[in-house]
């Protein structure tokens, strides 16, 4: 049993190794020697412009749900005048980036693992370095690049979509006022909730891609490799962005409070 422990956390302490390895050379590669306009802007189309339609989806329809739950919820307590406020606190700070990176991740993460991985399999990685091109400059550092700058940028469509959706049903459903859903944000959301949420959609972005690449450029055996690798990357990922959110919504607070009693 002791056994199996300790060589279970010596493959988990040479994989936190490798990843990390792996950040600081896409990190790397992407300051010094940035990868063709070309392979970034694929990356752009493919992270951003292709997730639009599933990250409005979910946007809009958390809105509608939030702001159901907030006007009955506190309706009962004479308080369905900050419905508004819910909805936007609630995808400012914490439901827009978590749906975001989850969404991003299914859609984008799960095709960039498996593209990796099939390459890594077909000995298409090896080849690469055969011909003295790092692999994770040229496969690795575009989708980065992409990843951290289109996050942030459809985390704030889902939360404009979110808001949205919750005014359709405040206004057309529960026949509330406009003035009394939007004039509460400007007064109870601050200029850090917003930053929160763009600081946590960064982390998210460069969680999931790198999370992404690195199951893809490690996987192994064959078919069924590839497919092993693509589902440890989904949940890999989902896990670490929900332990980063706790930790990062701690931090915040923690500096905010500090800022506040300075």
């Amino acid at each position: 049993m002791v056994i199996v422990l300790k060589r279970q956390a010596l493959r988990i302490l040479a994989m936190i190794g490798e990843y990390v390895s792996l950040v600081i050379d896409v990190f790397s590669a992407a300051i010094k020697r940035p990868p063709a306009w070309e392979l970034i802007r694929e990356q752009l189309y493919h992270i951003g412009v292709m997730s639009l339609s599933v990250v409005a989806i979910t946007g809009f329809t958390t809105g509608f749900v939030l702001a159901a739950q907030s006007f009955y919820q506190l309706g009962e307590k004479g308080l369905a005048g900050v419905t508004g406020v819910m909805v936007g606190k609630s995808m400012i700070t914490e439901l827009g980036p978590i749906l975001t990176a989850f969404m991003v991740t299914g859609r984008v993460g799960s095709s960039m693992c498996a593209q990796l991985s099939t390459m890594r399999v077909t000995e298409q990685i090896d080849a690469l370095k055969s011909m003295a091109v790092n692999p994770n400059s040229y496969l690795v550092a575009p989708r980065f690049i992409a990843g951290i700058f289109m996050i942030p940028l459809l985390t704030l469509f889902s939360i404009t979509m979110g808001i949205f959706g919750g005014y359709l049903i405040a206004v057309y459903l529960f026949h509330m006022s406009p003035v009394t859903y939007f004039d509460p944000m400007r007064v109870h959301i601050t200029l850090f909730d917003v930053a929160s949420g763009m600081i946590k959609a960064f982390i998210f972005g460069v969680l999931l891609v790198t999370v992404c690449c690195y199951k893809g450029m490690k996987a192994s055996g064959g078919a069924a490799g590839v497919g092993r690798s693509t589902t440890q990357s989904v949940v890999t990922s989902y896990i670490l962005i929900l332990v980063s959110d706790f930790l990062l919504t701690m931090a915040l607070n923690m500096i905010h409070q500090e800022m506040k009693g300075l």
